[in-house]
């Protein structure tokens, strides 16, 4: 593209431009094919007054481009993938404004064993992840709780609370256990729940409490729900009938400074009896021990 030169360009028109900010600044010119090409190209990486101004000049340089024969298939799929972007950013921020705030209640899910599921079933994988996906979500909603993040095979809920967040486990447990899978295939669910204070940002969860409820969860078994002493304290007499907890004693979770309790969930139609926790248990010093 030939350069244009100060005088040649103070001598162009407002309107062999495609913007025109506040300031009376000349952006973008397109008074001739390769400058149309060059302002096409340079178009997402122009600040507009906003988005008013930027369609306006959007809808005058695809005119230019119009005028010298140019498609501009490349700035369409540019544009196309920008406003998609733009809009997934729109829904998760109004995803983001309804999750509760302050002390909340997390739940964690994960597939035990998910990679050897993934060589056994081949393709045929992504299809239980799907059904597993909608089948806790469904009922984490029907529980009152907000779906956060979902990713690979592990699901991540939160709720106002922690007795909901109970209730979504223990339906979850039994969807997936009245479930047929492919290949007569065993899909085993691990639950991780956490009661605690965090912070809530334009990303999401933020603080201590995620990594707690993480860790609780990667603590298990599939087809166990193990809950932290906080969210065991906070359930105190407002569980369901026929549901009760077991404790469990106090281990060391991955990256928190102080040993946890643990706490599993029992009922009469679930597993009851699971090998060692996937952690590292805290021995408890007796009363003589302590007082030497």
């Amino acid at each position: 593209m030939p350069q244009l030169a100060a005088s040649a360009r103070a001598r162009l028109p407002d309107s062999a431009f495609a913007y025109v900010d506040a300031q009376g600044r000349r952006r973008l010119p397109i008074h001739d094919a390769s400058h149309v090409r060059n302002a096409l190209a340079r178009f997402d990486q122009t600040a507009f007054a906003d988005d008013v101004t930027r369609e306006r000049a959007r809808q005058r340089l695809l005119r230019a481009a119009k005028k010298y024969g140019i498609v501009p298939i490349g700035f369409f799929d540019g544009q196309l993938r920008k406003e998609r972007q733009q809009n997934e950013i729109k829904a998760r921020a109004r995803d983001i404004a309804i999750l509760p705030r302050g002390t909340v209640t997390f739940l964690l899910t994960d597939i035990e064993g998910s990679t050897g599921l993934t060589q056994r079933l081949g393709d045929g994988y992504a299809t239980v992840l799907r059904d597993l996906r909608a089948l806790i979500r469904r009922s984490v909603r029907g529980a009152g709780g907000h779906e956060v993040d979902a990713r690979a095979d592990e699901f991540f809920a939160v709720f106002r609370q922690p007795a909901r967040a109970l209730d979504a486990a223990v339906a979850i447990l039994r969807l997936v256990a009245k479930r047929e899978w492919p290949d007569a295939e065993g899909v085993c669910v691990r639950i991780g729940i956490h009661t605690g204070r965090t912070t809530l940002t334009e990303t999401g969860y933020v603080g201590i409490a995620v990594h707690t409820a993480a860790r609780v969860c990667s603590a298990g078994h599939g087809g166990q729900i193990l809950l932290s002493s906080a969210s065991r304290d906070a359930l105190a007499g407002s569980q369901a009938a026929g549901i009760t907890f077991r404790t469990l004693g106090r281990y060391a979770l991955a990256g928190l400074p102080d040993p946890e309790a643990l706490f599993q969930v029992h009922a009469a139609d679930l597993r009851a009896k699971f090998p060692k926790l996937r952690t590292t248990a805290v021995a408890v010093r007796s009363t003589a021990s302590r007082a030497r």
